[in-house]
Formats: structure tokens, C-alpha cells, sequence
């Protein structure tokens, strides 16, 4: 199997970037929205919450970048999943970081609440291990007026392209504020970086492990399909990692065209470990029947109604 690009992966992937879900069960934010008024304002059409949250799907399902794929559900209107892939050149590369979503009753006067499903990992300044989101767009961080949420002008889109590129960047230690007055200071905050990058990546090796073996429900598929045709690019950068041939980010298929080699001797050993722990599951998905339960989604048929419908709501509001 030849070594596939992010970019050619993500587009050879048959599964939908926007679509709707039938099962919301192991979603963080189940309980939320429970009393009859707030039920209500997810429930009629006519509400300005219901509006502006079919206005964000319909954003969503033609705006998605390819490196972001959404579900809502059939019957919460007020949840949502998503899933960013981690982009290349960052210690987060080919990782998958799943958040789930959701509108307050007053949508979009105040902002969606997220939390990220983190197995426990802390991943970034901005990602804490109990899952919580630190983030001005969300009012969880205090920021300039202009980065802060507006009804107006923001949108879940914007929200999780910031995640994207803000976040999951290629120096997150300096994601950290007391770290951003040092970036220029000297060498030594360089290396910390690096360091932190390699604890980073070694944390995203840990994530996919647990997403291969306990998928997201609604995303098993995704799952499923996206380590076999990326994981072969994962391992060998693996293997470039702890051979100490480039640094965390800098593989790109080529040692030739990698940045500058330099990796501690102790990621170098821990690269190694985790190579043999995801080849070894990667091995047992690609080889998994497509049949397996685990792995296949449900019946499109309910989806293609609901989907209809949606279509046919957004024609009648913005057409």
C-alpha cells in the first residue's frame, strides 16, 4: 500500500462531512436543555434558536474545509459532534480530535458550550484533560472585544476552523500566555518547544489508539475507513521520529525534504513503543470485514428523509 497524502486521504474518503445522526447516547451534553422551555425552543421551527441553528447547518454543509466532518442528530437539535483531523507540520499531525457540541436556549446571543473528548490526555494549553475548552470565541477566556463571540458575525464553522488553526497549531507550547513573551528570548525556549511538541505527539499517537479501539458512535465508520488509508503514512512517520531523521511535524513523506533531524533519545524510544502499539491495530482494523457491526453506521434510509427535510426547511427560509 503506497504512502497517501493528507490531502488526497481526506478526499478519498467516502463518508459524509455533514450529515445527520440517529444516536446522541454517549454525547457529553445529553443532559443539557431538558426543561419544557428550553425543549421548546429547540422544538418549533418558528423560534429564533431553531432558525439561527438550521442557518449554522446549512453553513456547515457547504463550507466545511476537508478536514472537518460534523454530525448532528435527528432528534436534538441542540447537539452536535465533530471531528478535526490534525494538519500537517504540527505535533498534531493526521490525529483525530473530537468535540461535542452544544447551542444554549438563547442561541446565538451567547455562544455554543464544547467539550473535548480527551481519554485524559491534557493536549494544549487550550484543551484541559476533564475536557474543557479554554477559548475566547466561547467566553471560556478573556479576551479582546473582537475575539469574543457575536450573535451577529459568529459561527460554529468559525469556531472550529479557530480550533483548527489557533489550537492544534505547530508551537502550542507557546499556546500557553505566559509562554508568548518568550518566544524570542533565546535557544532555550526553542527547545522546550520541541519538547513539548514531542510530548504532544506521543499524546495524539495515545488518542488514535484509543479511537481505533472505541470509536465515537456515529463516526465508527469514519474511523474505521481513515486509519486504513492513512495509517500507513502515521507509522512511517513514526519510524522517521524515532530513527531521529526529522523533527515532530517535519516528516512529509520524504526525509529528504524533512526540517532540520532532532528528536530527544527518550521520544526516539517512546516513537518506537507506539509504532508497534498502532501498527499492531491498525493491522486488525484494515483487516476487520466491512460487515462488522462496529464499523458500520446505521440505515441511511431515516437520514435521507431527515436530510430532505432539512433542505426543505432552509429552501423555505432562505430562498
Amino acid at each position: 500500500m503506497a504512502i497517501v497524502s493528507g490531502e488526497t486521504c481526506n478526499k478519498t474518503m467516502k463518508f459524509p462531512q455533514f450529515d445527520v445522526a440517529l444516536d446522541e447516547s454517549d454525547h457529553y451534553f445529553i443532559k443539557s436543555n431538558q426543561s419544557r422551555k428550553e425543549k421548546k425552543c429547540f422544538n418549533d421551527a418558528n423560534t429564533c434558536t431553531c432558525r439561527a441553528i438550521m442557518k449554522e447547518w446549512k453553513i456547515l454543509e457547504k463550507n466545511l474545509p476537508d478536514s472537518i466532518y460534523v454530525r448532528t442528530y435527528e432528534t436534538r437539535l441542540d447537539l452536535l459532534r465533530a471531528v478535526i483531523i490534525g494538519a500537517s507540520g504540527t505535533p498534531y499531525h493526521d490525529g483525530l480530535f473530537f468535540f461535542d457540541i452544544v447551542f444554549p436556549s438563547d442561541y446565538p446571543n451567547n455562544p455554543p458550550k464544547l467539550n473535548y473528548l480527551s481519554h485524559g490526555f491534557h493536549m494544549n494549553p487550550n484543551l484541559y484533560p476533564n475536557g474543557k475548552v479554554c477559548l475566547s470565541l466561547i467566553n471560556t477566556w478573556h479576551g479582546d472585544k473582537v475575539e469574543k463571540w457575536t450573535p451577529k458575525n459568529s459561527t460554529i464553522l468559525q469556531l472550529l476552523v479557530s480550533i483548527q488553526g489557533l489550537v492544534l497549531n505547530a508551537e502550542p507550547y507557546f499556546n500557553e500566555p505566559a509562554h508568548i513573551r518568550c518566544i524570542n528570548d533565546s535557544d532555550a525556549f526553542s527547545k522546550l518547544s520541541l519538547a513539548y511538541n514531542e510530548d504532544v505527539f506521543i499524546r495524539t499517537c495515545k488518542t488514535m489508539l484509543c479511537h481505533i479501539r472505541a470509536p465515537p458512535k456515529n463516526f465508527e465508520e469514519f474511523v474505521h475507513q481513515y486509519f486504513c488509508e492513512r495509517g500507513e503514512f502515521i507509522l512511517a512517520s513514526l519510524n522517521a521520529y524515532a530513527g531521529g531523521k526529522a523533527t515532530v511535524g517535519g516528516y512529509q513523506g520524504d526525509i529528504k525534504s524533512s526540517s532540520r533531524p532532532y528528536t530527544s533519545f527518550q521520544f526516539q524510544k517512546i516513537s518506537r513503543k507506539m509504532f508497534a502499539d498502532l501498527e499492531s491495530a491498525i493491522k486488525v482494523l484494515s483487516t476487520a470485514k466491512t460487515e462488522d457491526p462496529a464499523i458500520v453506521v446505521e440505515t441511511n434510509k431515516p437520514k435521507i428523509r431527515l436530510m430532505q427535510k432539512i433542505k426543505n426547511f432552509f429552501k423555505f427560509i432562505f430562498e
